[in-house]
């Protein structure tokens, strides 16, 4: 089958959303020929990593806005105006190419954002949109433990979802997809009110099975002091604040700890301030940002991940700390909550911040005391990234869909041929 993609975000050995692109790509020309729709920015790296690994079912297509254009983007100061553009003028070019090639399918992977439309709907095949996110939000009681930068940001992102919403062009990527993925229950609701007709939930993450296996060489740690990890980029979001406070009652309890952060962003100066004043400055240690390769050998320094986001479409080092068989405690909303099971860590609900805090402190303690149960989650969280979260399995699946969809569409077109004659 010849496959169009459209991957705005795309590269190689990267997390989130340009290594989601890239990991697609190379699913799905494991089955069919693939024409993949990218950023021109995504060349110097593709093409490194398609010399060291040639991919030769797959035709790249790079793709930019004029220099011009591209200025309001610096900074990501208006990134999803670009992004907007760009969606238009990737169907400009898509609409050639698919005069001489005939594409049997549209593919949408990145970016994986509900509310920002996919003009490549517009071709005549059937079009697979997503999975895609955003529908989540942080439960309005903890915003008052926001920063003002924290609360403005929710403020933009509600607004952005109401345009989204109003969006003529979002609504037709709904109507007109063939099938929308989610990736929260949260997005799925959404989707259906936008006119999705076939929606299911699909986590747009997972790991290659090189990488799962080399995760899960890592030791199940049983050496002091007890090790708490959180990775991510400091922003109000991921709530890295609950888990310093938490950190700080459990350790009343628990002396016998250490809490690692590693990343950095706007809010690194308050939640240094906070690890002061909580009493607990000397026991947490705040790495910096480091290269990817670098915060999987810290993985296997430490005990288990707390990852308290209260909204997240889905989380990278959750699937990376699962497969090397750390136990994850995170809060139940958003992606996390369809990620973690009771098999693989502990999540506490989300009523309040003081709540959350007491709740955090309390798995904190259940792990570090009870190491037999970190040996069963351990067990429990690799099996479930090999079965749920292997890029292998995602690859077969969507492959499968395909082989589906395009039967449908070439029944619907026999069925309307003799009525054209």
């Amino acid at each position: 089958m010849r496959i169009l993609l459209s991957a705005y975000a795309c590269e190689p050995e990267e997390g989130s959303e340009p290594g989601c692109g890239w990991n697609w790509v190379q699913q799905i020309a494991r089955f069919h020929e693939v024409w993949a729709i990218t950023r021109s920015n995504n060349r110097q790296p593709i093409e490194r990593a398609s010399g060291e690994k040639p991919l030769p079912n797959v035709h790249w297509v790079y793709f930019d806005l004029p220099r011009w254009v591209r200025f309001w983007k610096k900074g990501q100061r208006g990134v999803h105006l670009y992004y907007y553009l760009w969606q238009i003028g990737a169907y400009l070019v898509g609409r050639e190419m698919h005069r001489t090639i005939r594409f049997d399918l549209v593919h949408h992977v990145t970016l994986g954002t509900y509310w920002m439309p996919c003009f490549l709907t517009l071709l005549p095949v059937p079009v697979i949109w997503g999975p895609v996110g955003g529908g989540e939000s942080a439960p309005r009681s903890f915003w008052r433990s926001f920063s003002l930068r924290g609360k403005v940001y929710e403020v933009w992102r509600d607004l952005a979802r109401i345009r989204g919403h109003l969006d003529p062009f979002v609504r037709l990527t709904a109507r007109r997809a063939a099938w929308g993925f989610a990736t929260t229950v949260e997005t799925e609701r959404r989707l259906r009110a936008l006119g999705c007709r076939r929606v299911s939930v699909l986590p747009k993450i997972a790991l290659p099975a090189s990488e799962i296996q080399r995760l899960r060489s890592l030791p199940f740690r049983r050496s002091s002091p007890f090790r708490l990890l959180s990775v991510g980029r400091f922003l109000h979001l991921k709530a890295f604040e609950l888990g310093l406070k938490a950190f700080a009652q459990f350790r009343r309890e628990f002396p016998a700890t250490e809490y690692w952060l590693i990343g950095d962003g706007p809010e690194h100066n308050r939640l240094l301030g906070l690890a002061r004043n909580l009493g607990v400055g000397d026991k947490v240690t705040f790495w910096g940002s480091m290269p990817r390769s670098q915060v999987l050998g810290k993985l296997g320094e430490c005990d288990v991940l707390v990852h308290p986001s209260l909204h997240e479409s889905g989380g990278w080092v959750c699937q990376e700390a699962m497969a090397a068989g750390r136990p994850v405690v995170c809060v139940d909303l958003g992606g996390l909550a369809l990620q973690v099971t009771e098999d693989t860590g502990i999540k506490v609900p989300a009523t309040s911040p003081e709540q959350v805090v007491s709740d955090l402190a309390a798995a904190f303690y259940r792990l570090a005391s009870d190491p037999e149960l970190r040996a069963r989650l351990s067990l429990g969280a690799m099996k479930r990234v090999e079965e749920h979260f292997n890029w292998n399995n995602k690859g077969l699946f969507m492959a499968k869909l395909y082989e589906s969809l395009c039967t449908v569409a070439e029944g619907m077109a026999l069925e309307r041929e003799p009525c054209a004659r």
